[in-house]
């Protein structure tokens, strides 16, 4: 199949389609000069911006400066599906599998941070062409298919709406000759997330939060009054900090080795028309995502362009996070010869645009929360890839650990527990080598191999 693509992906939109979506706007002013203000955020993407607008719902005389070392939201915010989850904890089966005490925690919190996230949008008038219709999971292979049927087994077992497809009952939701069974599950949304995050700012400038742009925090000091940000041309004195930098590397040099930047590529094609998506019999607004380890994601947008990404997670040795690697022909050829094999309908459709960003991939493959600095440093990282919602849950947390209260979001052992460490290169590159190779061989055959057994048994993986 690699040999029959055509597509010339030098010609095609090197940057994620969602910016053309939005009005172009002016850079918030870089730092140049020396500030004091009662809360600092480092990082302009979902987790720092819904940290700016609840610290100001939370405290509405405080002064609130945000700092992106780039452009709000330029980052991995703004370079996903927007594929948002009624969950914390990167599914429900996860919750079950890494955190069995609290997993009924977990999902509650998870559908009620969903429910919040919406209504937050509605008050604050934010288009983010936020669509509640579902997401549909598919399966290709006979054990991805009993999969499915252990998760509705524990989606029934929580009250989560889910049923299971085959045949033309499936085909009815999608039909494509490479999947076999799916999933229905009706409580998930989708979200334009460069709209979601112009939204956010232009929120937080309309309640008075200084934002600012090309500002890259080199350095912090503790000082009498609070710490101290340091950046190329100033400096903000603040009493406390969030930290939400997402894949970046972290200014706190122990937590560098908790992440690891994965990069995850996407394809956008040309608009299809309505017979184009009736003949794929993907007529809904919904979702969809397969079952295999390496997976695809893919959703419509609002002129019926469709998204398809993920399968490729690419780790680059020494944690590089380059610019140019955004741009990866060669996982650009396999998502569309994988696109051509699930939609042979849409051949010829063409391509727009292709992309990639970067995942902060974190062990246990859930977001991790802490303090530093004596309480006056909070921090919120490790999404894996399932951030687009639980970003704001985990800014929520953060303001809770800052105040020094004790709610259900403190007491939660799956953020507070100790973010496992990856090894050190070139142990590092092997390991994930080792453990992708182990992922894709499960994908073929079924059979889970010794050692993603044992990491399974110690509550942590490698999944994006």
């Amino acid at each position: 199949m690699m040999d029959n693509v055509q597509t010339n992906y030098h010609a095609l939109q090197k940057e994620p389609y969602w910016l053309e979506t939005v009005a172009e706007r002016s850079d918030f002013p870089q730092l140049v000069t020396d500030k004091v203000c009662d809360i600092a955020i480092i990082g302009g993407g979902f987790t720092g911006l819904w940290a700016a607008l609840k610290a100001r719902e939370a405290f509405p005389d405080s002064s609130i400066v945000v700092l992106e070392a780039d452009h709000c939201g330029r980052g991995a915010s703004g370079r996903n599906g927007g594929f948002c989850a009624p969950s914390i904890s990167h599914g429900v089966s996860n919750a079950v599998t890494r955190w069995p005490n609290e997993a009924e925690t977990l999902v509650r919190l998870g559908r009620h941070n969903l429910d919040e996230l919406a209504a937050d949008l509605d008050a604050y008038g934010i288009d983010a062409e936020f669509e509640r219709e579902g997401k549909l999971n598919v399966a290709e292979t006979p054990w991805q298919k009993e999969g499915l049927k252990a998760m509705l087994a524990t989606y029934k077992r929580f009250g989560i709406d889910a049923y299971y497809l085959e045949g033309e009952d499936l085909d009815t939701r999608f039909n494509s000759p490479k999947y076999i069974a799916g999933l229905f599950e009706q409580n998930y949304a989708l979200v334009n997330p460069i709209k979601l995050i112009d939204g956010l700012c232009r929120e937080c400038l309309k309640r008075g939060v200084d934002i600012h742009e090309s500002t890259s925090v080199t350095r912090l000091l503790e000082e009498k009054e609070g710490l101290r940000l340091i950046t190329s041309k100033g400096s903000v004195q603040a009493k406390k900090v969030m930290m939400a930098t997402n894949a970046s590397i972290p200014i706190l040099k122990r937590l560098r080795a908790s992440i690891v930047p994965i990069f995850d590529y996407t394809l956008m094609t040309n608009p299809l028309t309505e017979d184009q998506l009736k003949a794929i019999g993907w007529e809904g607004r919904y979702g969809i995502a397969d079952s295999g380890n390496q997976f695809h994601y893919f959703r419509k947008t609002s002129n019926n362009r469709i998204l398809w990404g993920g399968y490729d997670a690419i780790y680059h040795y020494g944690s590089r996070r380059d610019k140019a690697l955004h741009y990866r022909p060669e996982s650009f050829s396999r998502l569309e010869s994988n696109f051509n094999e699930a939609f042979p309908a849409l051949s010829g459709v063409g391509f727009s645009h292709a992309w990639g960003g970067i995942i902060d991939t974190s062990a246990r493959t859930t977001f991790f929360t802490g303090t530093a600095y004596s309480g006056r440093l909070a921090y919120a990282m490790g999404f894996t890839g399932q951030g687009v919602s639980a970003s704001r849950f985990a800014a929520l947390t953060m303001l809770d650990l800052l105040s020094g209260e004790a709610t259900e979001r403190t007491q939660l052992r799956m953020p507070s527990s100790w973010a496992v460490p990856f090894p050190p290169e070139p142990f590092r590159y092997m390991a994930i080598r080792k453990a992708q190779a182990d992922l894709a061989h499960e994908d073929k055959t079924g059979r889970r191999s010794l050692l993603l057994r044992s990491l399974d048994y110690f509550g942590i993986g490698f999944d994006s």
